[in-house]
């Protein structure tokens, strides 16, 4: 007898473990760990991962598996020990970690087919029975037949017999309908065959056989290619010279671009420098953490490909995350450039469908390299050579709901177990990183000039209060202004970064003093310029803008601060002539609108690029000379310890868009705060002094790198239901945690209530709790019970990015 351990899929503290189940004989040897399964569950039934499968159990009465969801295993051996792995550091449940890690497109129930690849008469007599001429079955009628399934399997393995998911979102497989000739018609003379009558037909079978004899081909391209129509075709598939048939054609996000390939750059001293190390690493199959500290522009990405090159020589595979917000088609281009057909795409913009066919790519070790987002650290390949992770300081890396995971560390557990280098590249990394490479945790590589030795751009820092003064209420400084005007005059391009979407960032009245704020959470209202609306960022309320105060009926209602909106008008208005490309989340909302918009720019059809976040960094275009920051204080003054990191890493970032050509660049940089260190080291690009400056605030309040930090925060809609848990959760922590360890709360959280809930937080600041992760797991466990039933939620965040 074999039996089953299955994780099932209830995310609770009682099923948080696995339960035996006895695989069927007619499943025995077909049953494999990483595999879905259908089991019994009480009443109902429901799916689950099989985790082990063993010969013994110590239950005295075993359901048996209901029914076997997949014909091969859609976790590998090492996915699963990093599913245990994760939810343990994350704590959160099993089921959770391992669904993580497939795409969204097979967690859902599908219906599964059986799609016939070869001729039906290659094919064993049984399963001959079941096809019976059809060239797709359902799986739940093959499986009928118990003599079926060890040959189902065999097929399966073979090729000659492909699964197909059917999804109600109908995520399925793209298929095309194609012809290709009948086997022995080679030969013949259609003219014998067709007779004198069908001219057309002898004439397209004459060009057919002379053409495509051996492909099948999508029927539009022949009827675009031998300019015939389709009662043509039709007419000789019903005499039997052509066969049609479905192929599949992966969905591919990249199809219509042209990939060229480019000549390879010659290496600078530094780069060859910075490979040697990683390139020993690969050869000798040794896991080594690498933080490749290199300026903006010293071609980092060329070491990437290079290190990557080593690698599939090797014949391992490689994994690339880059920031989803700088998920550029510049870099994506640049790996599709040399690597081709060997790369599959992974990230959040591509549909369900695409998604699932790039998965599969890697999953049936068709591609060599992933390329994507946070999400594509899972990627399933069993022979990684190695990891990269592109600006590596990136707040996108982390997950912010369960499992709670940095894609950082899941690269060094991979790379640890696969004995490979992690690369882990930035212009400016990460304190925590920064400092694990001055103790040698880390081996330290870095490129301190640009290619070519380019200068780095000049940094002007424009005091905002002294253009007050003057009188000037603008979004621009005169200097920027006038420069934009000269840039404009040279036909060279103009890149303004400002962190805030929408038109204004609030809306106040000016006799009373309310300001318009969300009802269902504790925070100010957006204006939106298009729509004319009120938008709340955060659970996504919005109403109409007013014309009077709702509470004293006065008629000066005004707009604070300034948005993406409101600063694209006023370009308008001062540059007429000037033409401008705007990229905010609510301008690239649309599949692809992304590409589209950072094309156009590189085309010349704009002078001025303004947007957020998502443009600076990634970006390499020869006419970029000019870079606006607009607001640089946006990010410095949050309640967040990692402020002024943040600012540091983001000037630095946007500056380095200017001047990576031959055209020199310059940089404008505005603020209320010139003086803050922060916003001085960016002006010189001084990474390291930076550095030191903020390791020492670090020390002295008590932060990271010196201490970890774990965020608990509990949300409930009763106000003293919350304080009543916080209270018993921090009191809990301070009873069972070491003295050392500080235990900060509980207090309000910066936004107060979110959705109509209300939120609470402890902060724990600890050097060495070898007990903590299980402490905290067993808080997790012993409320799981009223986050249930009572819809309170606790959530236990292990190495916060966010406070808010």
């Amino acid at each position: 007898m074999m039996y089953a351990k299955v994780i099932v899929d209830v995310a609770a503290s009682q099923t948080n473990k696995a339960f035996d189940y006895l695989i069927p004989e007619d499943l025995q040897g077909l049953i494999q760990p990483g595999m879905r399964v259908t089991v019994p569950f009480g009443p109902r039934k429901i799916q689950g991962f099989v985790w082990k499968v063993t010969e013994n159990t110590e239950l005295a009465r075993v359901k048996p598996i209901a029914e076997m969801l997949d014909p091969y295993p859609v976790l590998t051996q090492e996915l699963l020990q990093l599913g245990e792995w994760l939810a343990l550091e994350t704590v959160c449940f099993l089921i959770t970690a391992y669904q993580s890690m497939i795409p969204s497109a097979i967690r859902a129930k599908p219906k599964k087919m059986l799609q016939l690849k070869v001729d039906e008469k290659n094919l064993p007599p049984d399963l001959q029975t079941i096809f019976s001429g059809e060239k797709s079955i359902d799986w739940a009628d093959a499986v009928k037949n118990e003599t079926a399934l060890p040959l189902l399997k065999k097929a399966v393995q073979n090729e000659d017999i492909e699964v197909e998911y059917l999804l109600k979102d109908q995520t399925k497989k793209k298929m095309v309908r194609t012809i290709r000739m009948c086997p022995n018609t080679h030969e013949k003379d259609f003219q014998e065959i067709l007779g004198n009558r069908a001219k057309k037909q002898v004439q397209f079978m004459n060009w057919f056989a002379a053409n495509l004899p051996n492909a099948p081909v999508a029927i539009p391209t022949v009827i675009e290619q031998a300019g015939v129509s389709i009662n043509v075709i039709q007419s000789l598939i019903k005499k039997g010279l052509l066969l049609e048939e479905e192929i599949e054609e992966y969905r591919d996000p990249y199809d219509d671009q042209q990939f060229d390939q480019p000549t390879r750059p010659n290496l600078t001293d530094q780069q060859r420098h910075v490979l040697n190390p990683i390139n020993t690493s690969v050869t000798k199959s040794s896991y080594e953490p690498f933080l490749l500290r290199g300026v903006t522009g010293s071609g980092k990405t060329e070491v990437y490909l290079r290190s990557i090159e080593t690698v599939l020589e090797k014949g391992e595979e490689a994994i690339v995350l880059v920031p989803e917000i700088s998920l550029t088609p510049q870099m994506v281009e640049r790996f599709k450039e040399r690597f081709g057909s060997q790369v599959a795409v992974l990230h959040s913009a591509l549909s369900s469908g695409e998604k699932y066919d790039e998965w599969r790519k890697v999953h049936r070790k068709e591609v060599k390299v992933a390329v994507g987002a946070r999400s594509a650290v899972f990627a399933p390949f069993e022979n990684l050579g190695i990891i990269i992770i592109d600006e590596e300081h990136e707040g996108s890396y982390k997950q912010e709901d369960h499992p709670r995971y940095h894609a950082r560390q899941v690269a060094l557990w991979r790379g640890e177990y696969h004995r490979c280098p992690v690369i882990l590249g930035s212009a400016t990394p990460s304190l925590e990183s920064f400092a694990r490479a001055s103790r040698h945790v880390f081996t330290l590589l870095e490129l301190p000039d640009r290619v070519n030795k380019v200068a780095m751009p000049e940094v002007d820092v424009i005091d905002m209060r002294d253009e007050l003064k003057k009188g000037n209420r603008s979004a621009f400084s005169e200097l920027l202004l006038e420069k934009i005007q000269d840039r404009l005059e040279k036909k060279e391009q103009i890149v303004l970064f400002l962190n805030r979407r929408g038109y204004s960032t609030f809306v106040i009245c000016r006799n009373c003093g309310f300001t318009a704020s969300c009802p269902h959470c504790e925070i100010t209202l957006t204006y939106h310029h298009s729509g004319r609306n009120l938008k709340c960022h955060y659970c996504g309320y919005n109403e109409p803008m007013m014309n009077t105060c709702p509470e004293c009926e006065s008629e000066h209602i005004r707009f604070f601060g300034t948005g993406t909106q409101k600063v694209q008008e006023e370009i308008t208005n001062l540059l007429p002539e000037a033409r401008v490309i705007r990229m905010d989340v609510d301008t690239t909302s649309r599949k692809g609108s992304h590409a589209k918009l950072l094309q156009s720019f590189r085309n010349g059809e704009a002078d001025i690029l303004l947007g957020t976040q998502m443009i600076a960094k990634g970006l390499d275009f020869p006419k970029i000379t000019l870079v606006g920051v607009l607001a640089a204080d946006t990010m410095l003054h949050l309640p967040d310890f990692r402020a002024p990191e943040r600012t540091f890493q983001l000037l630095t970032q946007v500056s380095g868009r200017a001047g990576r050509d031959k055209l020199l660049g310059e940089v404008v940089v505005q603020t209320y705060t010139p003086d803050h260190y922060s916003i001085q080291h960016a002006k010189t690009h001084d990474f390291k002094a930076f550095s030191l400056e903020e390791m020492g605030q670090r020390k002295r309040g008590g932060y990271p790198p010196y201490y970890y930090i774990t965020l608990v925060t509990i949300a409930h809609e009763d106000i003293t239901k919350v304080i009543k848990t916080a209270d018993k959760i921090a009191s809990y922590l301070k009873q069972t945690l070491s003295p050392e360890t500080k235990i900060l709360g509980p207090t309000v959280s910066p936004i107060a209530r979110i959705k109509d809930r209300y939120r609470y937080q402890c902060m724990i600041k600890y050097k060495n709790e070898p007990e903590l992760i299980n402490i905290l797991n067993d808080i997790h466990f012993r409320y799981q019970k009223e986050m249930v039933n009572e819809q309170l939620s606790i959530s236990i965040d292990m190495n916060p990015q966010m406070f808010m």
